[in-house]
């Protein structure tokens, strides 16, 4: 697999500009993990933290599942990894988890992710709830959180990555 990363776009509409930051975002976190084994994507970054490459897109995986699925679409499949007993399952990584399945879990939640927010307007608000309020979200405020949400996390996985094998990069 080689992810290629697309530049958003500079002077687009503000959702295209969205879409192409979050995009952009999700192909950084791609990248961050290719070349690696599964051994190395599951070694954590510095104990006692067990935050790992895997364990970020396992989580990735879980947050769009959250922000577009229940939270927009008020559809709520439970979660991928976490349980009510592990409300941290998506880093807590076993030899059984393999690179390959977190994949493609994150690249299905992704896919759920675009099909529910095709269609609606950026100032279209959320059907469902998430778990800090009561309030309905607009697409947009759905979408600046998210970019967020992959920028803070690839700044965790450029450190984790350099740990693992010196490769750094934008």
């Amino acid at each position: 697999m080689t992810t290629q990363r697309r530049e958003p776009a500079q002077n687009a509409d503000e959702r295209t500009m969205l879409e192409g930051w979050l995009d952009y975002h999700r192909q950084t976190l791609a990248l961050k993990c290719e070349g690696l084994t599964d051994e190395q994507l599951r070694t954590a970054s510095v104990p006692p933290s067990e935050l790992s490459l895997m364990g970020l897109v396992r989580h990735m995986a879980e947050v769009e599942r959250g922000w577009f699925r229940k939270v927009l679409a008020d559809d709520d499949p439970g979660p991928l990894y976490c349980s009510e007993e592990d409300p941290d399952g998506e880093f807590h990584l076993t030899e059984a988890d393999t690179w390959p399945q977190a994949y493609a879990d994150w690249q299905a939640e992704i896919a759920v992710a675009r099909q529910h927010a095709s269609g609606l307007g950026l100032d279209d608000l959320s059907k469902g709830r998430s778990r800090f309020t009561e309030e309905p979200f607009s697409l947009r405020w759905i979408y600046t959180h998210m970019i967020e949400e992959y920028a803070r996390h690839n700044g965790h996985a450029d450190l984790i990555r350099e740990r693992l094998d010196g490769v750094t990069g934008d």
